[in-house]
């Protein structure tokens, strides 16, 4: 389920993004340890998450970090 627009879609269609030891990071393989929240990958459902002061607090990391990564996985 995307975390911005609330919708279920299969993995492949999503980004998984996860809280590291090292940071966070967009994980491509679905598979790197760590709490992890899924994203459409449309524009929209990235820059709502990017918005929403909430979802730091809510999820315990924030997604400024990887903006610019989050920015190519944009469909193209």
């Amino acid at each position: 389920m995307c975390v911005a627009c609330r919708q279920m879609k299969p993995k492949t269609d999503l980004i998984r993004i996860v809280n590291t030891p090292n940071g966070v990071v967009a994980d491509s393989t679905g598979k790197l340890n760590g709490r992890g929240v899924y994203l459409c990958k449309c524009k929209d459902c990235i820059d709502k998450a990017l918005k929403n002061k909430g979802f730091a607090k809510q999820n315990g990391f924030s997604l400024q970090e990887i903006a610019t990564q989050l920015e190519q996985f944009i469909e193209r």
